[in-house]
């Protein structure tokens, strides 16, 4: 079920023919919103920009990305002059906001296929980027990461999952053949690895980070609490101890159902194949792959090669076994 915020396009968003459990209407200011749904669940949220007190200022739209999962917002944009200028859209992307539309029937569309942001890549213009200013001057070639570029997100389900020290293990192997940058966001454990090639930032300088190395083949992020839709891949990392299994289905018991047809990896696993067999039963899942202890320090770990193959790293191979580390 969805929920309606509503303002100018009341009436507009009334001919919207969705499931709806919620209508708001009138302006109203981030903390509000946030009072009114930080305990209150919904498939997408709709927003009629204009609802959103001083949403001329860019400013309040990145603290409204900062509260909400924008991947379950969908804004309704207004015809004024400063919301349809390149600057306040590009400053929209750069702020993790990739869900908004002029057009109201394109609503229900997002609402099944919410825009990652390869699909809002060309509105953002880092050449004229200046913060709270209308831009009017016509907007340089935009910037694209490659079309064949991979960026593979990892998260942690389980608490301490081992994503940080598992993107590590993956660049050091994929790095002989492939162009590869690692890049974690809200979080600054990457620099205890001496590696330049792995790389900090906010959520709201992600989407930069990533443009920036558009030349790379692929690049491995560490989500944390950032939005998952700056990647195109995402693997969902679960250390399946009973522990933190219980926790996990304590604190959303749909979690399995959620993770349907997604790449779940058991990651720090003891498990055996007959285990995995199981747990894929009592969760009614499919596990993508098991990786069981691995020892981050050595160069060459047969499993990770395995794991990358698996993924579909072609250019790495498993050569004669005398060579790994087992």
């Amino acid at each position: 079920m969805n929920v309606i915020v509503s303002n100018k396009y009341q009436a507009l968003l009334g001919t919207l023919n969705i499931d709806v459990i919620k209508i708001i209407n009138g302006e109203f200011s981030v903390e509000e919103l946030v009072n009114q749904f930080s305990n209150f669940y919904y498939n997408k949220m709709i927003i009629d920009v204009t609802a959103i007190k001083n949403y001329e200022n860019v400013n309040i739209m990145r603290e409204l990305s900062l509260n909400f999962e924008m991947d379950k917002v969908i804004l309704l944009l207004d015809d004024s002059p400063v919301v349809n200028s390149a600057n306040y859209l590009s400053q929209l992307v750069s702020v993790g906001i990739y869900n908004f539309t002029k057009n109201v029937d394109a609503i229900p569309f997002l609402i099944e296929n919410p825009n990652s942001y390869k699909d809002v890549a060309a509105y953002q213009n880092f050449n004229n980027y200046e913060p709270n200013k209308v831009n009017t001057a016509k907007k340089n070639e935009p910037v694209y990461t490659k079309m064949e570029q991979r960026i593979i997100g990892f998260k942690n389900l389980t608490e301490h999952a081992g994503a940080t020290t598992l993107i590590y293990m993956l660049k050091k192997h994929l790095q002989d053949e492939y162009k590869v940058k690692a890049l974690e966001i809200n979080s600054t454990d990457f620099e205890y690895f001496n590696d330049k090639g792995l790389e900090s930032a906010d959520f709201m300088n992600a989407s930069i980070k990533i443009a920036n190395n558009s030349e790379a083949d692929v690049i491995l992020v560490d989500l944390n609490d950032g939005p998952d839709s700056i990647c195109n891949e995402i693997i969902y990392l679960i250390e399946p101890g009973i522990l933190k299994l219980n926790k996990l289905i304590r604190s959303d018991y749909k979690i399995f159902d959620k993770l349907k047809n997604q790449k779940i990896v058991l990651n720090r696993s003891v498990l055996n194949d007959k285990d995995v067999h199981d747990f894929e039963k009592e969760s009614g899942s499919k596990v993508f792959f098991n990786i069981p202890c691995l020892d981050e320090k050595l160069d060459n770990n047969k499993k990770i090669i395995e794991f990358l193959i698996a993924l579909g790293f072609s250019r790495l191979s498993i050569e004669s076994e005398k060579r790994w580390h087992l």
